[in-house]
């Protein structure tokens, strides 16, 4: 099986921790070089001192804040405008705060949207011409679950989620011509800084302890257990492999089979 990315160039979002830096190490084990994306540059150059590095291999950050999506348009065509190129790009953004879908404002969708499916798009419409020239690509886009099934009290994720979702199916098939896929990795409940939110967010609003909740969460995932970042990135790794060079168009649930729709 053919899963060398030695030579190629990964650009992740949000990947300074949970599930983007997750992605970004399994990437770099593959030889791909790195270019980690997000707000932060000290928790940037934190991350990429500590992705696994192999002979040649060179890791670089770019930073730009995802609720500025103006800021991230610049960024990216700052970096290709100096000669830089990304065979690889990984689209994460941390998703918005809960709540009820009735009660949400209109301020709610429109920043959501913007976070989300507006800088994927300015970051793919940068990218792309660097993919077609090399005849090659691969385009990730970490969205959630609820595609497929939406959460409680996530009504904005939900909505934007499946926009990104179809958005991303109509990509797929332009660009496959070109050598270019184009996939979403919907994760499952997962050990991250998100999942520890969402606890404590049913903490509070259930009066239950912790490990009742956790208990219930538990329940609901056939494996018996949540998710390690680790294994989502290796997902994430493969779809952006050689091997995985028929493959686009899909929605891959990673969620300890949590799912029970097709």
């Amino acid at each position: 099986m053919d899963l060398n990315l030695k030579g190629k160039t990964a650009i992740v979002c949000g990947s300074t921790q949970g599930l983007g830096f997750a992605s970004a190490v399994e990437l770099s084990l593959l030889g791909a070089n790195l270019v980690l994306f997000a707000r932060n540059e000290e928790k940037l150059k934190a991350a990429v001192a500590f992705l696994p590095k192999g002979d040649g291999q060179v890791h670089r950050y770019l930073v730009a804040d995802f609720s500025n999506t103006a800021q991230v348009n610049e960024v990216i065509n700052k970096f290709v405008q100096k000669g830089n190129s990304a065979q690889i790009l990984v689209n994460n953004t941390g998703g918005p705060a809960s709540g009820k879908l009735i009660d949400e404002s209109e301020d709610a969708f429109i920043n959501t949207f913007k976070a989300h499916l507006i800088n994927n798009h300015h970051l793919v419409q940068a990218l792309v011409p660097g993919m077609r020239a090399a005849g090659w690509g691969r385009i990730i886009n970490i969205i959630s679950t609820s595609v497929k099934s939406p959460l409680p009290n996530l009504g904005v994720s939900n909505t934007v989620r499946a926009a990104v979702a179809n958005w991303a199916k109509t990509l797929a098939t332009e660009l496959a011509p070109a050598g270019i896929t184009v996939n979403n990795v919907l994760p499952g409940f997962t050990k991250t800084v998100r999942a520890e939110y969402i606890i404590e967010k049913r903490v509070k609003d259930s009066g239950k302890t912790e490990e009742e909740v956790m208990a219930e969460l538990v329940k609901e995932i056939p494996v018996g257990r949540i998710g390690r970042p680790e294994e989502f990135g290796a997902a994430v790794a493969f779809l952006c492999s050689p091997a995985a060079a028929y493959i686009t168009g899909i929605n891959l649930p990673i969620d300890g089979g949590r799912l029970q729709c097709l």
